[in-house]
């Protein structure tokens, strides 16, 4: 089976540095700094969408100023503190990726951002691929999905999206593909229920045990 992962809020505990960095940029800007469940809520969007939802008054040079302060800042904080993944994650991926399923990441990340933290966590080359924000449209299009079973291979109902957001899970039913949302990220798991995923997990390791996968 192909299993298809979002990155932040699923695979990486990066949720409170992503809200750090955005609320540390509309301070630096003299801006009225959002609150944590506003930034929150735009976690999984691609960053010109999560800006234009986030601060919906600015204009777009205001929107640039305050995305080169989020870059800015969220690498200065991943020099102090880098996120980790979640526990269980990279014992689980390993062992997905021994009993021969094969592993994608799909993710609002740029793909600089994604690059930089695979080599950082030496999981480069650990994905048979991987597609990001800036290369191809934003969660909850399809697109990246789709783009990632035309390289690999397959057809919806052989993969699985798994994520912590409604837009991962909203991109995975358009795309066609069973969901699987976990709670421990940054929408609440009472948001992610509507979109009916296949399994809720509390713990990464939960997926090992999920029933498509052993009878695969």
């Amino acid at each position: 089976m192909l299993l298809i992962f979002d990155w932040d809020g699923t695979l990486s505990d990066s949720t409170s540095l992503i809200t750090r960095a955005m609320q540390q940029s509309a301070q630096d800007l003299g801006w009225a700094v959002p609150e944590e469940h506003a930034v929150h809520n735009i976690i999984g969007l691609g960053l010109p969408e999560a800006l234009a939802m986030l601060f919906p008054a600015v204009d777009d040079e205001g929107r640039r100023q305050v995305r080169d302060r989020y870059r800015e800042n969220y690498l200065l904080q991943d020099r102090i503190k880098a996120p980790q993944l979640f526990p269980e994650v990279m014992e689980g991926l390993t062992r997905l990726r021994d009993d021969g399923h094969r592993l994608a990441v799909a993710t609002s990340k740029s793909r600089a951002g994604l690059d930089r933290v695979l080599e950082a966590m030496k999981l480069r080359g650990f994905f048979e691929a991987t597609r990001c924000a800036d290369e191809t449209a934003s969660k909850p299009h399809p697109l990246m999905l789709e783009q990632l079973l035309e390289v690999l291979g397959g057809s919806p109902s052989e993969a699985v999206m798994i994520g912590d957001t409604e837009y991962d899970m909203e991109m995975g039913r358009r795309a066609g593909m069973d969901r699987i949302a976990v709670s421990y990220g940054a929408h609440e798991l009472h948001r992610l229920h509507p979109y009916a995923p296949a399994l809720c997990l509390d713990r990464f390791g939960e997926l090992l045990a999920w029933e498509r996968l052993i009878q695969v």
